[in-house]
């Protein structure tokens, strides 16, 4: 299907977390999910190995089972979330109530989202991602597939945002889905539809001087 005309560094710098600008209403081709998985595939994994899965969630009642396990994730977390950080950014009280109310309307909506995506590695045993270098090959062979499927559906026109708060409750959305949770790690959950008009802009940034150390740190 024809999409964007987006030039690589336009695609690169406009393909935000779409929240409040999801179209509820409007379907999603299957055939343009497809393409989109097909371009996912092409990223670059460790020792080629291609452990990703995708679970295509649609069905109404599914999908408001598993936004229940995104909210249950926010309001009563399993595990501390550290909510501290360098803020490398001047304090924006409008763009971070912004932010807020995006997220409340993700809240209050995801169970609407046409398609929900459920990105998954396959592991030998789940303490494979217990250590640095574990973790780094785990989510190195998914990762980058993840983002080349959300870069593919902006060039389409469609939306996505990358969550986790379900993960507080992973094993009860692998009973869910039918996902083998001793063997595979779900990643995140990425609701997918059109987006509401397609003139998303660059987002906020630090420059290059605040985050670059040449040589050493």
């Amino acid at each position: 299907m024809s999409g964007l005309e987006l030039s690589a560094d336009d695609l690169l710098t406009t393909t935000r977390a779409v929240r409040r600008r999801l179209d509820l209403g409007r379907p999603v081709a299957r055939e343009l999910i497809e393409e989109c998985l097909e371009l996912a595939t092409q990223a670059p994994t460790g020792r080629n190995r291609q452990r990703w899965d995708f679970v295509i969630v649609t069905d109404p009642a599914r999908r408001a089972a598993l936004a229940d396990l995104y909210r249950l994730g926010l309001v009563s977390p399993r595990q501390r979330v550290a909510r501290t950080g360098v803020d490398r950014t001047a304090h924006d009280t409008a763009r971070r109530l912004r932010m807020a109310d995006s997220a409340q309307h993700l809240f209050d909506h995801l169970h609407e989202v046409p398609v929900l995506v459920v990105p998954c590695v396959r592991v030998e045993d789940r303490q494979e991602t217990a250590t640095p270098v574990g973790q780094a090959n785990t989510w190195g062979s998914v990762l980058p597939a993840v983002w080349q499927f959300m870069l593919a559906a902006r060039s389409r026109g469609l939306g996505t945002a990358w969550t986790t708060p379900h993960l507080h409750y992973e094993r009860e959305a692998a009973a869910l889905l039918g996902i083998p949770y001793e063997t595979t790690v779900q990643a995140a959950l990425v609701p997918l539809a059109h987006t509401i008009g397609t003139d998303f802009r660059r987002g906020p940034r630090v420059g290059t001087e605040q985050i670059a150390h040449w040589d050493s740190w």
